[in-house]
């Protein structure tokens, strides 16, 4: 699976946080036990996402890196050759 917002292991979390959540239910019904199995699904779900959005900065760091990089090889390609 090729998914440019979702690699497979965020994928599998979810899916096994839900699963989990969902058996949860049926073993301990809608009582107040009910109220930490959804935080732990959200905790799952935030640290998904600030891992996502973590790997965006990182992507976009590296391209104006890469912007830098480029240049300065412009510049040193165009500045004249040093005489010793």
């Amino acid at each position: 699976m090729n998914n440019k917002y979702i690699d497979t292991a965020s994928i599998l979390v979810i899916l096994a946080t839900l699963i989990l959540f969902i058996a949860a239910l049926f073993v301990k019904g809608l009582t107040h036990d009910l109220l930490l199995e959804v935080a732990i699904f959200l905790v799952s779900v935030k640290l998904i996402i600030n891992a996502y959005k973590n790997t965006q900065a990182t992507k976009s760091i590296n391209n104006k890196l890469d912007k830098i990089y480029e240049k300065l090889e412009q510049l040193t390609d165009q500045s004249p050759p040093s005489d010793r």
